[in-house]
């Protein structure tokens, strides 16, 4: 078995010690009503993205969600909230020694990396480090932290995610000619992270929407062989859209972060159904550490 393969059965566990860690750490999490960034690269970025439609969306105050590299120097927070696994991720970095916000805070797996170092405030995730390149349970384990934070008990989600490493994969990966994810709202991130999780492990032509999007281009794409994966429920005309030009609908009556547990088992077994180690993606790496002229970009 693979240590992605591992490391995704092993989240229901992990999403419950972060419920349970948020009494420990509730304090320097953004309180109700403050201006919060979140920001991350790559999947980082997609779990930023979901966690601030979640607390905007909860009125709990305004939150916007950028890539590190991309978000706007102009801009201050009462709390830039960065997220980053391997603690090493230059663009984190470089953001954070800006000076953007009153304060800063880091989820990381590793507190004592250089991105902890410039960080006012550490939110370690040890339990969740992972051995393989491809993210899975880190993220997801961040996400629920955050999600948490913003009135989400989790105990559903836990529960289904659960059942998620064990039901039938909806559909025979090898015999999936291309992929489409969509997403409403706070799940849209998910759609985002789940492509880039077949894109990375198995060399998939993925796709991510907001699923109202689809029909404005997506749906061009969409045949026999295809298929259309929604997070949360999809309108019923989408679907029925979808179905009439071919495609396999995939809408799992789960939370949808445990369908996203689906989705990264879903990609560990067309990686092997092609022949491709899931732990190590091509051209790939744990971390993007910069230096050089690719660091001075950053200034």
């Amino acid at each position: 078995m693979s240590f992605t393969a591992d490391e995704i059965a092993s989240q229901p566990a992990l999403w419950q010690r972060a419920i349970e860690l948020l009494p420990e750490v509730r304090s320097v999490l953004p309180p109700a009503g403050a201006d919060v960034g979140i920001v991350g690269c790559g999947t980082s970025l997609y779990m930023a993205r979901a966690a601030a439609h979640l607390r905007e969306g909860r009125g709990l105050g305004r939150t916007d969600a950028f890539a590190a590299s991309e978000t706007p120097l102009g801009r201050h927070y009462d709390v830039l909230v960065a997220i980053s696994r391997s603690g090493t991720t230059s663009e984190v970095a470089s953001l954070l020694r800006h000076r953007t916000a009153d304060r800063s805070v880091l989820l990381t797996a590793v507190p004592d990396g250089p991105v902890a170092a410039v960080a006012d405030d550490v939110v370690a995730l040890p339990f969740a480090d992972e051995r393989s390149v491809v993210q899975t349970r880190f993220a997801t384990t961040a996400l629920t932290l955050l999600r948490a934070h913003a009135g989400d008990p989790g105990d559903a989600a836990v529960a289904d995610a659960r059942q998620a490493l064990s039901v039938p994969l909806p559909v025979d990966p090898a015999a999936v000619t291309q992929w489409t994810f969509v997403g409403r709202g706070w799940t849209a991130g998910l759609a985002e992270e789940a492509a880039l999780k077949l894109r990375e492990a198995a060399q998939a032509w993925t796709e991510s929407y907001p699923a109202l999007e689809y029909r404005h281009g997506p749906i061009s794409v969409s045949g026999p062989g295809t298929v259309l994966w929604s997070f949360g429920p999809l309108d019923p005309s989408i679907a029925a859209e979808a179905r009439a030009v071919g495609a396999t609908v995939v809408d799992l009556p789960l939370d949808p972060l445990a369908s996203l547990v689906v989705a990264q088992r879903t990609a560990v077994q067309l990686a092997l159904a092609r022949g491709l180690d899931p732990d190590t993606p091509r051209n790939l790496s744990r971390s993007v550490v910069l230096s050089g002229e690719a660091l001075a970009g950053l200034t």
